[in-house]
């Protein structure tokens, strides 16, 4: 067990004054040190030795004066030595040391000085032997304390991950698998992590290995069974015949080594793999991190991985984990505190209040949002620790320290894999062990709880049909918490298709949701039984966008559930290998409503968020009343109807490449006829040219004659008779048509489906009725100006951001959701309309100026043109006009009034006649225009 803070500095000022006046290195040197290590409670020769033989690199012996593997080296002087060249000494001994034993630290000394060398983090400490007293902190890699600063890209956490892998996929290829893999491997790495923190002695598994296994491995796994039985087992009923080294190993509890394993296998490779391991500084390995840890371990496969998306595992940074659990709690306990520290009686009645808190993450993985939640409520605690430790002495002039801390049995989680749910549990305990030690530091006693009495409640089991009031009851539970798996409607497991049955049934068109979205009915049914309880969940955003608002939030506001805070779409980072960007939002809500709501938006994706108090936040996440936008089949206001374009299904036989419509126009004359210009959004925005063959209305007997053509339909009769789908199967009777055909007669209005969150304004223009438009691409027959005016506006724009779809972060304009329930200008003059035609067909001539130019290179914010960008200013201002006479300060402002005027349009006020649509028609206006 660890010296008391206040013992090692006791014997740090002895040890001070007993060697005060030594000078010579060569007599007493070696005593020196022995005494020094003793200073914090260690028997050098445990774990050091003296004149440790090494090559160096001029491949001559060389003899360092203390060596303890992977930790210390100290190179030691007489008094008035120059310990430069003492540092310089023991850098060239580097070379002849195994990588798995380079010391972090190294200490040079001349009795009367010490200079201390933190090679991590390129730091040095230079103090008097009488001022050890005031400097044995530095020190707390010997003592079993340390204080860690975890770096999110550190590259211990890398290579922990990688060498944790290369052992997990050596041990499964000699067919050591499944839950007895994976239990092992927990094992080893609560192993790993107690030999650098202090749990254990420093390094002592790892000498257990290198001194008492064969270097062939052989006996290895005997070794280790042997230890995890006396880890279960405690002290005074241990067999008294028991090898001392193993002896030595405390009592661990807390059921991590109660099941009996089958024996694995070692080889040479895998000792030195674990040995490998054992040689990182695993007191720098955050267990928040352990999710990331796991991916690595599980990912060696092609199985693996898939496995892996399948259970729709994410692995995220603390950095987005504290966006979730600031809001959540974290901030108003800290706001709290800093209310009440000046007050004894409240702050301990705060400090009793904070042991009992519970925490649920019912999708809990490896236990990441667990963690960092009890690291944070642990660091509150010790600040309270500190608040009361100052008053208690200046009451008393004694520290007292409360009975009561912070535990991790406050903490509860689901998981549906085995393996992660030992982790989290694993992690738990880890981390307990550290804020322990923070405590030991701040209070100067040691504080431990070793062996594990109590433990986090992590069930192994399915989060969406297993009862979560049998895992905590909701009296009990404050937050609920966490990334559940995101799952959309095509990557959804068989499992997981029928458990959002279940959770939604009788929800009509419930099968397009993610399968996030089950978690908030589930913690919505959950609340119910305590109204109190917050949650906050990370989310795929899609469940905030188009058609799935429309599914997923009438139920949970018909619950009562009130959005508190929320995270606009941004990049979740993750710290998993091979990790993808995913585009992500943060909700947090109850069944109350709460006075701080918090909007925290994003200028881009990859930007830091700013936090804006608003009055309400709506299912879009935008400040606006609670209204939900149906998938309507028509507009809302009387308005041109927007359209899908026409469907080739065809397996693009029916399309040509700018080679092939010049040669069949040179070689077929008669094509020429049925050769037209086929747009798609990419070839609209990018100014590029596609072809089809438009054989709508080609004569029988001319195309009869056409051979290139002829072949082109039988292969697409060939592909649609090869279809699955019936539907398919039957368009095989006209091979020569699109699928399904929607083409204009006249000039349309061309809206690309998808395009570029970059942009202020989606490009948008008319199209001649011979440009054959496709299905990926919308379009409004019979618009004109004003109707290009307004869907072009920053009024629209605002709309469409905020109720769209989206393709990761690009917008996905939508028919149903966005144009049908946008509220046109009610009831505009016709000195309004002229505005915006006028306004509109300036943007349309401003376009014109650079016929060189692509819309895409026009609408860029980093090169649109400022004669472009002044014509849209102008535009805006007129469609803003049309709505209102006050001018909107901004996006949000707009998107608040286009709701209040949707609700108006919706259900108007109006007495006796219940809900009234405006169905006045807007008169013919003008001509219309070209891009």
């Amino acid at each position: 067990m660890p010296l008391s803070w206040n013992e090692i500095k006791d014997r740090a000022l002895q040890f001070s004054r007993d060697w005060a006046d030594e000078t010579a290195e060569d007599p007493e040197a070696k005593s020196f040190l022995d005494a020094f290590f003793n200073v914090f409670g260690i028997t050098r020769r445990r774990v050091a030795t003296f004149e440790h033989r090494v090559k160096k690199i001029d491949g001559k012996d060389g003899y360092i004066d203390l060596l303890w593997k992977g930790t210390l080296l100290i190179e030691h002087k007489s008094r008035g030595k120059d310990l430069d060249r003492a540092f310089t000494q023991a850098k060239d001994y580097f070379p002849g040391i195994k990588e798995r034993d380079l010391p972090r630290y190294i200490l040079v000394s001349d009795f009367a000085r010490f200079r201390l060398y933190d090679l991590e983090e390129g730091e040095q400490r230079e103090f008097p032997l009488a001022d050890l007293h005031l400097n044995v902190n530095l020190f707390g890699f010997m003592a079993g304390y340390r204080t860690v600063t975890y770096k999110e890209q550190d590259p211990v956490n890398i290579r922990a991950a990688e060498r944790m892998g290369l052992l997990h996929d050596r041990l499964q290829e000699i067919g050591y698998t499944g839950h007895a893999l994976e239990s092992y491997l927990v094992r080893l790495l609560f192993c790993l992590f107690a030999d650098d923190t202090g749990i254990f002695e420093t390094r002592q598994f790892q000498e257990l290995i290198e001194q008492r296994t064969a270097e062939d491995g052989q006996d290895l796994a005997q070794w280790l069974d042997t230890l995890f039985q006396v880890f279960d087992t405690r002290e005074d009923r241990r067999l008294k015949t028991l090898d001392e080294q193993l002896a030595a190993f405390p009592y661990v509890n807390g059921r991590l080594f109660a099941e009996r394993l089958p024996t694995a296998a070692f080889d040479r490779t895998m000792r030195e793999t674990l040995l490998d391991c054992c040689g990182l500084d695993w007191g720098r390995i955050s267990p928040a991190i352990f999710g990331s840890l796991f991916q690595s371990v599980m990912g060696g496969t092609q199985e693996g991985k898939q496995r892996r998306r399948q259970i729709g595992a994410h692995y995220t940074t603390e950095k987005n984990i504290l966006k979730l659990i600031g809001p959540l709690f974290l901030d108003d306990l800290r706001t709290e505190f800093e209310r009440v520290k000046a007050q004894p009686k409240r702050l301990r009645e705060f400090h009793e209040r904070l042991q009992h808190l519970c925490f649920l993450d019912p999708a809990c993985g490896c236990g990441n949002f667990l963690v960092i939640a009890y690291r944070e409520l642990r660091l509150l605690e010790l600040d309270v620790l500190n608040a009361l430790s100052a008053e208690s002495i200046k009451r008393t002039g004694v520290m007292e320290l409360p009975l009561g801390l912070c535990n991790v049995d406050q903490f509860y989680g689901i998981e549906i894999e085995d393996f992660p749910a030992q982790i989290a549990q694993t992690a738990l305990w880890m981390m307990d062990h550290q804020m322990n030690t923070l405590v030991s530091i701040a209070t100067g006693k040691r504080f431990s709880r070793i062996p594990l009495t109590t433990s986090a409640t992590i069930v192994h089991g399915n989060a969406l049909q297993i009862d979560w009031r049998d895992v905590v009851k909701p009296a009990d539970l404050s937050y609920i918490l966490g990334n559940p798996p995101f799952g959309g409607k095509k990557e959804q497991s068989e499992l997981q298709k029928a458990d959002m049955a279940l959770v939604f049934k009788g929800v009509k068109g419930a099968g397009v949701l993610d399968l996030v979205s089950a978690w908030y009915v589930k913690a919505a049914e959950y609340m119910a039984k305590n109204t109190s309880i917050n949650t906050a969940f990370v989310s795929t955003n899609s469940i905030t966008q188009g058609e799935q608002v429309g599914i997923l939030w009438p139920g949970l506001l018909a619950r009562g559930a009130k959005i508190h805070f929320a995270h606009r779409t941004f990049q979740w980072s993750s710290e998993a290998r091979g990790k993808a960007a995913v585009h992500c939002v943060i909700v947090g809500f109850g069944l109350f409503d709460n006075p701080n709501t918090r909007l925290f938006d994003y200028e881009t994706p990859h930007s830091e968020p700013h936090a804006v108090k608003v009055a309400n936040i709506n299912p879009y996440l935008v400040d606006a009343r609670n209204i939900v936008l149906p998938n309507r089949k028509t507009p809302l206001s009387a308005v041109p109807q927007m359209m899908e374009g026409s469907a080739l299904i065809d397996n693009g036989h029916l399309l040509l490449t700018d080679t092939e419509a010049q040669t069949l126009r040179e070689t077929h004359s008669e094509s020429a006829a049925w050769i037209r210009p086929f747009v798609n959004g990419d070839n609209f925005i990018n100014g590029r040219q596609g072809w089809c063959l438009w054989l709508k209305d080609a004569d029988p007997t001319n195309l009869r004659k056409c051979q290139p053509v002829m072949e082109r339909i039988a292969r697409v009769r060939q592909f649609r008779q090869e279809s699955g789908r019936g539907a398919t199967v039957a368009l095989a009777n006209t091979p020569a048509m699109f699928g399904e055909i929607r083409q204009p007669e006249g000039c349309y209005l061309f809206v690309p489906k998808t395009s570029s969150e970059r942009r202020q304004y989606i490009p948008i223009g008319f199209m001649p009725p011979d440009h054959i438009i496709n299905n990926t691409s919308l379009f409004v027959d019979s618009a004109d100006q004003f109707h290009f005016g307004v869907i072009s506006s920053a009024m629209h724009m605002a709309w469409m951001r905020s109720v769209c779809g989206r393709l990761e972060s690009r917008y996905r304009y939508s028919v149903g959701i966005v144009y049908n329930n946008f509220p046109w200008p009610q009831f505009p003059t016709d000195k309004q309309r002229y505005a915006i035609e006028s306004a509109a067909q300036a943007v349309l001539d401003a376009r014109a100026q650079h016929p060189g130019a692509t819309l895409a290179a026009l609408y860029d914010p980093l090169t649109m043109p400022p004669d472009l960008v002044k014509t849209h200013r102008k535009l805006d201002a007129a469609v803003d006009a049309a709505y209102s006479k006050k001018k909107f300060s901004g996006d949000s402002d707009r998107v608040a009034f286009l709701f209040e005027r949707y609700q108006q349009l919706v259900c108007p006020p109006v007495q006796g006649l219940g809900c009234v649509l405006n169905t006045r028609r807007y008169p013919p206006v003008g001509s219309r225009a070209p891009i």
